[in-house]
Formats: structure tokens, sequence, C-alpha cells
């Protein structure tokens, strides 16, 4: 089969390597029909995740065929069109039987970094039972490869964990995927309003497409514009979602009262926290991973209507030209990419 391969900081190769076998009674292997790339792809590919080793094929989002099961696997047959999860989960450890599964002992956020991948023809999928959700044949794959891990990120770790509801007024750093995914997701709590900053004006011209009822583009006083739209009380909820040089200051300087911030991004750097102001004003800080334990809700939002994540697809590539979706997408401001599909067919 052909793989994208890891080969060291900025190299990856389009290359043959063995099909994927059965290794535990568990395991699933799954023909690859559609995958995608995220911003943690990019980080790997800069040689910023050091556990990633050169020969690691890379991606841990996609939808497939399931081609072949372990002994183990009960629950699906061959030929099952599958959502592969980017968190492996074993359902039965202390974590995740906890809801942590990110933590799982024997999974967690493996492919593409422990294990082999999802951007190749075929990727063996361990603790498949638990790790794979079995698709309706006529399910748009574009709009599933959201929900390995964009729509379940920005759900869980930023509208659950920033206990958004209805009448709230809501503030999302970034227009990116992410902060996109919090978009759409957040939208199901009834927010008032939902306020979306970036400095990019094509990602906020899409944020108010999608339902931002307030969009502010990054330029002078972000925290002071912000205000300005709530009458100076703050937001009830923000969502730090990465989108914004000193994101986080900014969020510490617009949260009301009460209020919640959720991060979601992965900082690089050092970022100061203001303690004693969460102190004084009864403030709550939430961080944490993907734990994917949202995927069959998300599911049943997009089979039901009320979710179109494949809104956020702007770019197709073959499977064979990963190396130019890679390009694409780590130019992301000046090609107006969102997210790529990258197709097996």
């Amino acid at each position: 089969m052909k793989a994208l391969v890891f080969q060291g900081p900025g190299k990856a190769v389009w290359t043959e390597r063995p099909r994927p076998r059965i290794q535990a009674p568990t395991d699933a292997i799954v023909r690859i029909t559609k995958t995608t790339l995220c911003a943690t792809d990019l980080r790997i590919l800069k040689g910023e995740l050091p556990g990633v080793v050169p020969g690691r094929v890379l991606g841990h989002e996609g939808v497939g065929q399931v081609e072949e099961l372990g002994a183990g696997v009960t629950g699906l047959r061959p030929g099952d069109k599958v959502l592969i999860s980017c968190i492996t989960s074993c359902g039965t450890c202390g974590f995740c039987r906890k809801g942590l599964c990110s933590h799982c002992r024997d999974g967690g956020f493996v492919l593409g970094h422990a294990i082999d991948g999802t951007q190749a023809q075929y990727v063996r999928v361990p603790h498949a039972e638990t790790s794979l959700h079995r698709l309706p044949v006529q399910a748009d794959e574009e709009a599933m490869v959201m929900l390995s891990e964009l729509l379940p990120t920005g759900f869980e770790c930023g509208v659950l964990q920033g206990r958004v509801k209805a009448g709230d007024t809501v503030a999302i750093l970034g227009a990116g995927p992410l902060g996109l995914a919090a978009l759409l997701t957040a939208q199901f709590s009834s927010p008032a309003e939902i306020v979306v900053v970036d400095a990019d004006e094509k990602r906020l011209d899409v944020a108010q497409r999608l339902g931002a009822t307030h969009i502010v583009d990054g330029e002078g006083d972000t925290a002071q514009r912000v205000l300005d739209i709530t009458s100076g009380a703050g937001v009830d909820a923000v969502i730090e979602t990465g989108g914004l040089a000193g994101g986080f200051d900014v969020c510490q300087s617009i949260v009301a009262p009460g209020g919640r911030v959720a991060n979601v991004s992965s900082h690089g750097t050092a970022t100061a926290l203001r303690l004693e102001r969460f102190w004084a004003s009864s403030l709550t800080l939430t961080n944490q991973p993907v734990q994917a334990v949202s995927t069959p809700t998300l599911l049943k939002m997009v089979q039901s209507g009320h979710l179109e994540p494949a809104k956020l697809v702007t770019h197709h590539f073959e499977l064979a030209d990963a190396k130019r979706a890679y390009e694409t997408a780590a130019a992301a401001g000046g090609e107006g990419v969102l997210k790529v599909i990258l197709s097996n067919e």
C-alpha cells in the first residue's frame, strides 16, 4: 500500500509501506476512503512532537470501510462503513470508564503518533469496537471526517467545558476550523450572543455566515472592543482556540464575574495566569484534550440535519497528493483554507 510517512522535521514522503495486519483480537483493518489533516499534523511535521519518530505513517482522522477484523470483534462486519475516532479507547480501563479516553491505558492519542495513522490506503485500528463508529451507507463521508476529531474537540473542550447555556454571551477566540467547530456546536445551547474574534477577514466572514452575532477583527484593543459589545459587562463564557496572539490574556480580560474560560488550544510558550482575578471574580478555568466521548451525540446531530460540518471543508486532494495538501494547509491564511479532504478512491 501507499502512505504518507514522516521522515523527520520538515520531511514526509508518499511511499510504499507494508499493508497493516491484525496484531490483536480486538483490531480492525480499515481501507481509508476519506481523511484529513489538522494543526497537530502540521506540528508533527515540523518536529514539535518529539514522540513521533521517523518512519511513522501520519494522520489520526478518517472514514473508511472495514476490510478485516480480529477474532474478538463481534459488533462490526467486513464491508461496514466506519468513522475512525482520533482517540483509541479500550473502553474498560479506569480512565475510559471515567470518560477520560485520551488517557486510556492501552490507547489514547496513538494513531499517527505512537502507531501508524490514517493518511494511508489502509490503517490498523486497535480496540475497534470502541474506537470505530458504524455509519449509514448513505452518510456524507466528508461531513463525517469532521467528527473524527474537530467537532468533538470544539464541542467537548470548548462548549461543554465552558458550560455554555441558553441566554449566555459567548466569545470564541479564533475563527479557524476549531473555533468554527465551537461556533457550530455552541448553538445547540441557544446562547443569546456569540462574538468571534480573529485577524483573518475571510474566516470572520465564514463565522458570520455560520451563526456569529458579532465579529471582531483583532485590530487595536481587542479586549475593549469585546467589552464594548457587552456594555462593559463581559462575556459569560470564553472559548480560546489559539487563533489570536495573546489570546489567553484577552480571555482573562473579557470574562464576566462568575464566567468560564475554556482553553482549547495548546500553548507552546509560558502564559501568565491572573489567578488573583479568577479568585476575586469567581471565575472558572478549564483545560483538557479531546476525549471523543461526544461522537455518538454529534453523529445524531448530523443525521438529523442540526449540524452541517461539511461547511468547514474548503479544499480537496487525492490522498496521493497529501504533501501538497500539507503545503496548502500550512499557508491557510493566504489560501482561505479551513479543512482539506484527502480522498482514496
